[in-house]
């Protein structure tokens, strides 16, 4: 699956899902924090796009904006495409739901960004 497709399948899926900008390479979208949990499970569940990998949950602080940016990097084993999705929060209140349910690794790479964000 070409980019374009891709993440013309990803927007399609959840109307919650815009584009964002290309990152580390990597095609990507954006979701409200809100929305982060519900966009990344069906991520992975989706037989077209079957995101079954997390390769790197991080964060980035936008301190002149007062944000910080959750950043995602999953893959696809099935179909080896690749796509970035972040979210920002306050940091202020810098509240995420937890992936680790989807993802066992997510319990490490959350716990690194609390200690490092």
């Amino acid at each position: 699956m070409d980019e374009q497709t891709l993440l013309g399948s990803v927007t399609q899926l959840n109307p919650a899902v815009t584009l964002g900008v290309r990152k580390a390479n990597h095609p990507a979208v954006q979701v409200s924090v809100e929305k982060l949990y519900d966009v990344l499970s069906s991520l992975r569940d989706d037989e077209a796009l079957a995101f079954d990998q997390l390769l790197t949950h991080t964060a980035v602080d936008w301190m002149e904006t007062g944000k910080l940016e959750l950043l995602y990097i999953l893959f696809s084993t099935r179909y080896g495409h690749t796509l970035l999705v972040s979210s920002e929060v306050s940091r202020d209140n810098p509240i995420a739901p937890t992936v680790s349910k989807l993802w066992r690794i997510a319990e490490w790479q959350e716990r690194e960004v609390y200690d490092l964000f």
